[in-house]
């Protein structure tokens, strides 16, 4: 084994990060050996996983302090192979919480640490700037107003890169164009619950709830992408009702079949955004979750991607309280009542490819230069 680089990716979503670059960087990178924790996907590309990432995998703060013990005990097992492989570089990939104390411990070794994807500092522990200046070799940004933000903050070596998604669906995105409005008598709703039990548990109930005696002059067909990460028993008492259901895989086919959307919060409304589909999102978290969200987290802004994206309300939040299938549906009613507003909407959402392009680099590129420097100090 002559070189190696530790990658972190311990949620799906910073796996598809992974994926944006790990395939062109491991071509540039022939001698090097990755290993560490990421899905099946990075596990193709012959990624050497000490854990799989749903072994890491949690949703929300409570479930995430239950695994404490977990994260000390593999950060140590990490750390050996390290050691053992002499590893000298590391690309982490959002996970903030884990991957910043992993940082810290990784720079005592004298390995240099590629951040990838930002931690949201800006919506609260702004103090972790501090770390990220201390431990971090290269910060990578995806949201357009982060760079500036960690500049201004003393984060110097920061670059803004485009968004994973938009890599993902730039293809998918060149031929399609979203009617302004919805010319069928018949309306197609998609219904995006989510990708984890919890938040299928909690959302997918009020979301079904909602489409109950819907006030609207359209007929309804209704449209479920079941993901298979999530017991597909919580979707058997839902799914006579459905005209159509989708998996995973389908999910671009699922958003451009469809003229308006319910979604849980998350990545998936960003892609929701980038196919100009007017969403509705809904979150209900645990008690303990709420509770640290109304008391100790700064940013009161948005928490759909899309909106932190466009920075304004492109896609209406019932959060908490307010997350009910009666304003669920009062929502959704005045979407697809409302013609004006329908089409600014689609207008509005047209504008997200270009807000998720970062700076013209040539990334696999750039990281590879990295790599290369550390195992040349």
């Amino acid at each position: 084994m002559n070189r190696s680089c530790l990658i972190i990716a311990g949620e799906k979503s910073g796996e598809e990060h992974a994926m944006s670059f790990l395939p062109a960087l491991k071509e540039q990178l022939p001698n090097y050996h990755f290993f560490g924790v990421g899905g099946d996907n990075l596990k193709s590309e012959g990624v050497e996983l000490l854990y799989h990432l749903d072994d890491f995998s949690t949703w929300g703060v409570s479930e995430a302090i239950g695994k404490v013990p977990f994260y000390i005990n593999s950060s140590k097992v990490i750390l050996k192979k390290v050691v053992d492989y002499n590893c000298k570089t590391a690309i982490l990939i959002d996970f903030q919480t884990f991957n910043l104390k992993l940082a810290e411990k990784l720079s005592e070794l004298g390995v240099s640490v590629q951040y990838y994807v930002a931690p949201q500092a800006w919506a609260w522990k702004s103090w972790r700037t501090k770390n990220l200046v201390k431990f971090v070799n290269t910060l990578y940004c995806i949201i357009p107003f982060e760079k500036k933000w960690f500049l201004d903050r003393g984060v110097r070596n920061t670059i803004s890169v485009n968004h994973p998604l938009k890599f993902h669906y730039e293809k998918e995105l060149e031929n399609f164009d979203r009617p302004a409005e919805i010319k069928a008598k018949v309306v197609k709703i998609l219904v995006l619950p989510g990708s984890r039990n919890n938040e299928v548990q909690r959302i997918l109930p009020v979301f079904m709830d909602s489409l109950e005696k819907l006030n609207i002059d359209l007929k309804v067909e209704l449209t479920l992408v079941q993901s298979k990460s999530v017991n597909q028993n919580l979707f058997t008492p839902y799914i006579s009702r459905f005209d159509q259901v989708f998996r995973d895989e389908d999910l671009t086919q699922a958003i451009k079949n469809a003229d308006v959307c319910l979604a849980a919060s998350g990545t998936v409304t960003l892609a929701t955004a980038l196919f100009s589909l007017p969403t509705v999102v809904g979150y209900a978290g645990g008690l303990l979750n709420t509770f640290i969200y109304e008391n100790f987290i700064s940013y009161k802004g948005y928490i759909s991607l899309a909106n932190i994206v466009h920075e304004k309300e492109i896609f209406p939040e019932l959060i908490a309280e307010r997350f009910s299938s009666f304003n669920v549906r009062k929502t959704l009613e005045d979407l697809l009542n409302d013609k004006e507003k329908y089409k600014i909407n689609v207008t509005q959402l047209n504008r997200t490819l270009g807000l998720i392009s970062g700076e013209n680099i040539d990334i696999p590129e750039y990281i590879s230069k990295k790599l290369e420097e550390a195992y040349e100090l």
